[in-house]
Formats: structure tokens, C-alpha cells, sequence
């Protein structure tokens, strides 16, 4: 026999056993035929298998979603994983505004109240979109990755075992059926009984073959449920990736929130918009602290905690001064930015300011212009 032979016949016996296949399955669609069930073990292991492959995928996409929304960006960076290449770096948000913000501080000027503040700003943005990219890496390398891996290979295996369970347990009922039909012919004398011998023996050979099939399938659905303790794992390490993202761009803000602290309080909102954190209502006789009293106190910073130990001691303290400032009267005293100056409290004094003293020359200086010396 020549190859050729070998490869007709062999195409030969695959269609015929396709087409027992479909005719089997055609029939117990239609109630025709009987099929042969699962254990209830190997139902519930298969049913577990599929809904961990759903809910896998399900988690996956949002996850991706959440660590880039650009659907735009994801599909680049599909596309360049599949082609095996690495993706070009570009600039994410919170760094693109943080450049922004410098280049704007720049244009304004550093030595500007505005222009520091958004440099100080711009580079804080900086620092949280390069944390943001930590993020990305970290939860991409310890939780998608081996989530994909699941869905990209265990899985795979587990379906192709499962459909080749399902192709053993069509010629098992097959065969059956062929058994069936051959004892109702033998019954009448319609053919020998070596048939039925050889439609017994078939029976036999594929009842094994499902059987062996079986216990494949089911060695390989076990197993999910130490997918399950990986992806536990995995989860708990995306938790702390999280964590130690939210956790540095919390540092970031506060350390933010105290920098700009140190800057007028009319440089830190805008109309008298309101705020989360504590405000002091105050009122004083100059234009700009009627401006500072609706905005939002620093209270928690370092500099206004100091500012608030002077106020309620009688001693004195040294202070730089932040910003140029202009007295509004002859109550107050006209300030150069970095200068030292003395600084204390007397009674009775609106909580804003503070007595200043720069030799012979005296007078109110507001406390959001200075800075404690130690």
C-alpha cells in the first residue's frame, strides 16, 4: 500500500466517523437517540471551569480598562505585543499636565507666586504619573499576565480535552445505538451473529476510550482549583501594588499641599470657592486679608502650625518673608520678599496677622506671607 492509498483510506474513515458524529448528535437533538451522561462530579468540575474562564476574562478587561482608558492606547499596545515589539514611551496624563503646568510656570515666571506654584504643581504631577506607571507595570507582571496565561493556555487545554470528551461520548453512543440496531436485526434473522460480536467489541473499545478520555479531562478540571489559590495570590499582590500607588500619591499631594501652604492664601483658590478643609473666617481692615478669609486654611501644614504656637506665646520668633507685600495703611509694615524680619503676637491681634519688626519700623504683616525660622 503507497501513501496515497494510506491517506484516501485514512480521509475515508475520518468522514465516516464525522458523520456518525453529526448523526448521533442530530438525533439526540431530536430526541432520537440516547446519549450518555456525565457524572454529576465531572458536570459540576466542568461548570466550574467555564464560569472561572468567564468571570477570568471579565476581570481582565476591566483591569486593563482601569489601568489605561484610552481604548485607543490599549489597542497600540495590543497590536505591539502581538507583533513582538515594545510599544513607543509615551507621556500618560498626570505627566503631560505636569509638564504642562511647568512650562506654564515657567512662561509666568518662577519668581511669581502663580508661576512657583505651578511648577511645584507640574513636577508633583510628574511624580504621580510616574508612580502611575509603576502601577501598570507591577499589576501587569503579577496579576493580567498570569490571568492571561490562564485564559491563553490552561484553559485552551482544558477545552480541547473537553471537546475531544464529547467526540469519545458521540462514538460511544454510536456504537450503541449500531449495537442496538444490530440485536433488533439478529432478533429477526437479518444478519449473522458475528455482526453483533463486532458491534459488542466496538461498544467495548470506545466505552474505554470515553472512559480514558474522562479521567484526562477531569485530572485537568481538578486542577482549577489551584488556579483559583494562584489567582488568590495574584490578587493580593494587585492589592498592594494599588496600595503602594495611592499610598505615594497621597505623600505626594500632602508634601504638595504643604509647599503651597507657604504661598498668600489669595494665590490658593479662586471666588470665594469653598473647600473640604477647615476655614477661618476673619476680618481685617486691608483688601487682600478680606480676599484670604474665605479661602481654604493650611492648618495641617507645618508653617501655619508653627505661626499658631507664636500666636499663642508672648515670646518672639525670626521669619523670612515669602512675597513682596504692599501695607494697605500706616498700620502696616511693607514687606521684601526673602528678608528676615521679627515676628511675635499681642493680644487682641486679628488670628491673620502678626506684629513685624524690621529695626526701628514696625507694623502688621500678614502671617501667610512668612515662613518660621528655627
Amino acid at each position: 500500500m503507497n501513501i496515497m492509498d494510506f491517506n484516501v483510506k485514512k480521509l475515508a474513515a475520518d468522514a465516516g466517523t464525522f458523520l456518525s458524529r453529526a448523526v448521533q448528535f442530530t438525533e439526540e437533538k431530536l430526541g432520537q437517540a440516547e446519549k450518555t451522561e456525565l457524572d454529576a462530579h465531572l458536570e459540576n468540575l466542568l461548570s466550574k471551569a467555564e464560569c472561572t474562564k468567564l468571570w477570568t476574562e471579565k476581570i481582565m478587561k476591566q483591569t486593563e480598562v482601569l489601568l489605561q482608558p484610552n481604548p485607543n492606547a490599549r489597542i497600540e499596545e495590543f497590536v505591539y505585543e502581538k507583533l513582538d515589539r515594545k510599544a513607543p514611551s509615551r507621556m500618560n496624563n498626570p505627566e503631560l499636565l505636569g509638564q504642562y503646568m511647568i512650562d506654564a510656570g515657567n512662561e509666568f515666571g518662577p519668581g511669581t507666586a502663580y508661576g512657583n506654584a505651578l511648577i511645584k504643581c507640574g513636577e508633583t504631577q510628574k511624580r504621580i504619573g510616574a508612580a502611575d506607571r509603576e502601577l501598570i507595570q507591577t499589576s501587569a507582571i503579577n496579576f493580567l499576565t498570569p490571568l492571561r496565561n490562564f485564559i491563553e493556555g490552561d484553559y485552551k487545554t482544558i477545552s480541547k480535552e473537553r471537546k475531544l470528551l464529547q467526540n469519545k461520548r458521540l462514538d460511544l453512543d454510536a456504537a450503541k445505538t449500531r449495537l442496538k440496531k444490530a440485536k433488533v436485526a439478529e432478533a429477526r434473522a437479518a444478519i449473522w451473529a458475528e455482526e453483533v460480536t463486532k458491534s459488542e467489541q466496538e461498544v467495548r473499545i470506545t466505552q474505554s476510550e470515553f472512559d480514558r478520555q474522562a479521567e484526562i479531562t477531569r485530572l485537568l478540571l481538578e486542577g482549577i482549583s489551584s488556579t483559583h489559590a494562584h489567582h488568590l495570590r495574584c490578587l493580593n499582590d494587585f492589592v498592594e501594588a494599588q496600595m503602594t500607588y495611592y499610598a505615594q500619591c497621597y505623600q505626594y499631594m500632602l508634601d504638595l499641599q504643604k509647599q503651597l501652604g507657604s504661598f498668600p492664601s489669595t494665590f490658593l483658590s479662586n471666588n470665594n470657592q469653598s473647600s473640604t478643609t477647615p476655614v477661618q473666617s476673619v476680618s481685617t481692615p486691608s483688601v487682600l486679608a478680606s480676599a484670604s478669609a474665605s479661602l481654604p486654611s493650611v492648618s495641617n501644614s507645618v508653617v501655619t502650625s508653627g505661626l499658631s504656637e507664636l500666636k499663642s506665646s508672648s515670646g518672639s520668633r525670626k521669619a523670612r518673608v515669602l512675597y513682596d507685600y504692599d501695607a494697605a495703611n500706616s498700620s502696616e509694615l511693607s514687606l521684601l520678599a526673602d528678608e528676615v524680619i521679627t515676628v511675635y503676637s499681642i493680644p487682641g491681634m486679628d488670628s491673620d496677622w502678626l506684629m513685624g519688626e524690621r529695626g526701628n519700623q514696625k507694623g502688621k504683616v500678614p502671617i501667610t506671607y512668612l515662613e518660621l525660622l528655627n
